[in-house]
């Protein structure tokens, strides 16, 4: 059995789940709603203010789903109530990064700008010219942006520069020797 499912989930003040026939979990909060989609091999009961998660077969997919059932209905509740946020920095000589409307636009070194269109539900600021605040409730969604933002340009291993999560530690190589 899972450790994560043996504890009752304590949904917090002013968040509704509520659980369909066919499994899915439907969470509402004062910042938005989600939706998890339901499987056959686990179930999801709501008792007042606590949520329980329980495999109904004990193969070893439905163990695996147990835990990551429970840790995603857990990211939700905390994305409705309190939100999620992730801050990325840019190191490099001229790297700087804006927002306008609903993309990000980003110099990072190439011959062009970088222009990055956000998904719907993920609000972007940028506080200082090198940083960048992802935000919003879904927490997969806002790994994946910052990811994607990520991609265009990876700490390189010899001078760290590049687009990077805030605390990222990069280790660098040492310089060739003649």
């Amino acid at each position: 059995m899972s450790r994560l499912s043996r504890r009752p989930i304590d949904i917090p003040p002013g968040v509704t789940v509520s659980v369909a026939s066919n499994g899915s979990v439907d969470v509402k909060g004062k910042l938005g709603e989600l939706s998890l989609h339901g499987n056959h091999n686990v179930q999801v009961t709501v008792d007042g203010a606590k949520l329980t998660v329980k495999r109904l077969r004990n193969t070893k997919f439905a163990r695996s789903l147990e835990g990551t059932y429970v840790r995603r209905i857990i990211n939700m509740l905390t994305g409705v109530s309190a939100g999620w946020q992730r801050s990325l920095e840019l190191q490099g000589t001229g790297y700087r990064a804006t927002t306008s409307g609903n993309a990000v636009g980003m110099e990072l070194g190439f011959s062009h700008p970088i222009s990055y269109q956000l998904p719907k539900g993920v609000k972007v600021e940028t506080p200082a010219p090198n940083r960048i605040v992802v935000s919003g409730i879904d927490n997969v969604l806002i790994g994946q942006v910052a990811a994607d933002l990520r991609s265009f340009r990876p700490p390189e291993p010899y001078k760290g520069k590049g687009v990077r999560l805030v605390g990222e530690q990069i280790i660098t190589k040492e310089a060739k020797k003649k």
